[in-house]
């Protein structure tokens, strides 16, 4: 028996927000056999990216079937993030970033990687505003949506700046600041052995150790300059 064919659908998307962050709005174009749809949407106050990763979501939930989709965007942002790995990385690690903070959009990059997963998706990024015609086209349906009476809240975007502070990278600086890591309390250890490389300038009398994770931190008080000429750790 064989396999029936999955559909070959082409997705282009734009997305914008005037000014940024600001009134927002995404374009969204889907090819399928010769037939084309098109679709807008606006928000009241958002940012471009987070409207780059609308358009791409809004076209990927309206294909109900598995399909293979090749979407055209010009956000290196949204391309970047799924091509080079980088969402998939961010949800293994919890969302979290390496120093210590949340990553920006978390809501929608989620969103985005459920809908990936139904279908068989590539992403390829087109230069914006180049005479690429789907593209001018996604172009002008995202000015639709920012420009019209019918704008919805980015509820996520709100969430966000209500919690701003979880998305900001924490501060290392002093013994019982909380690992990046792990959130434990940070410790100062003192290195049994200093290695001086020629010609350097100084070292650290200290770093901040965090006894759960084993993560070590070096903190700009912990500097100590080496005087010229001095052989103290020869």
């Amino acid at each position: 028996m064989e396999t029936k064919a999955i559909p070959d659908i082409d997705l282009f998307t734009d997305g914008g927000a005037e000014p940024n962050p600001g009134k927002g709005g995404f374009g969204t174009i889907l090819k399928y056999k010769g037939r084309q749809k098109e679709f807008f949407g606006g928000y009241e106050l958002t940012t471009n990216n987070r409207m780059e990763l609308m358009a791409v979501i809004y076209g990927l939930e309206k294909i109900k079937t598995k399909a293979k989709v090749t979407v055209y965007s010009d956000s290196k942002y949204v391309v970047d993030g799924i091509e080079k790995g980088w969402a998939a990385n961010w949800e293994k690690n919890h969302w979290v970033r390496k120093k210590g903070n949340l990553v920006l959009n978390k809501d929608l990059w989620e969103r985005l990687l459920t809908v990936v997963k139904k279908h068989d998706v590539t992403f390829y990024w087109v230069k914006g505003h180049a005479g690429h015609l789907e593209n001018e086209r996604c172009d002008f349906l995202a000015n639709k949506g920012i420009n019209s009476e019918d704008r919805i809240k980015d509820e996520g975007y709100l969430e966000y700046l209500e919690h701003i502070e979880l998305y900001q990278e924490k501060t290392i600086e002093k013994e019982g600041d909380l690992c990046r890591k792990c959130n434990t309390s940070l410790i100062k250890k003192t290195p049994k052995k200093r290695k001086i490389k020629p010609n350097q300038s100084f070292y650290f009398e200290y770093y901040l150790y965090c006894p759960n994770c084993r993560a070590m931190y070096m903190v700009e008080d912990a500097k100590r300059i080496i005087p010229e000429g001095n052989n103290l750790f020869e």
